[in-house]
């Protein structure tokens, strides 16, 4: 298998927005006040994390569940994106929280908001 640091970075973006919408704190990616957290790729985007060559730096933009202490939850975040681009800077923006009540409003057959 190919260590993560030498991936192309359309593939690099695409496995860091698979890794942070797995964590249960994600409610989505977003792409910031203007968008500009984003990674353009051929007929496609991935909004929410924004990623260079191996190596760079990468962005990720989220809304949070505040299930856990909002440091906690960005720390995990980061470790979740090392594992993916290996020892690149990364930067985590917490654009949104959404709070147990949030979570029952947009939802509240289930109690959970939408993914």
């Amino acid at each position: 298998m190919t260590e993560p640091s030498r991936e192309e970075p359309p593939q690099i973006a695409e496995r860091v927005a698979a890794a942070v919408r797995a964590h249960p704190a994600v409610a989505e990616l977003h792409g910031g006040p203007f968008g500009t957290i984003a990674s353009h790729l051929p007929g496609r985007r991935v909004t929410g994390v924004r990623a260079g060559s191996a190596g760079e730096p990468v962005e990720v933009g989220v809304v949070l569940r505040l299930i856990d202490p909002l440091p906690g939850i960005v720390a995990q975040l980061r470790e979740l994106v090392a594992e993916v681009t290996g020892p690149a800077p990364v930067d985590i923006t917490v654009v949104d929280v959404r709070t147990a009540e949030d979570v029952d409003a947009d939802d509240p057959g289930t109690g959970e908001a939408d993914r």
